[in-house]
């Protein structure tokens, strides 16, 4: 009896290629960490900086009345905060979800 058409594709939809992430495959992978590490440093270093403008830009929109400055200064601030938590997340965040894909059969 031949094997109907939607089984035959099931089948070939659930091949398996067996990868999965190893450290220490290729070379260079402790420079290309190190990379990563300075650059998520780097954007918390510019965001530190951002957060101390714009809590500047708020402090001076409120004294002098600068309703626009004021909001101006909120938004950047509230944007600065965001960024700090993705970027010091990001490590538990792509672990999380690697996680997940890797429970995904």
């Amino acid at each position: 009896m031949p094997i109907p058409l939607a089984d035959r594709a099931a089948a070939l939809l659930a091949y398996d290629p067996g990868i999965s992430p190893k450290g220490g495959g290729l070379p260079g992978l402790s420079v290309l960490k190190n990379v990563v590490n300075s650059i998520n440093m780097f954007g918390i270093i510019a965001v530190v900086g951002a957060l101390a403008v714009s809590l500047g830009v708020w402090a001076w929109g409120h004294h002098t009345g600068g309703h626009q400055a004021e909001a101006n200064g909120k938004k950047g601030a509230v944007v600065a905060a965001g960024a700090a938590l993705g970027l010091g997340a990001a490590n538990g965040i792509v672990a999380f979800f690697s996680g997940l894909g890797s429970q995904v059969h």
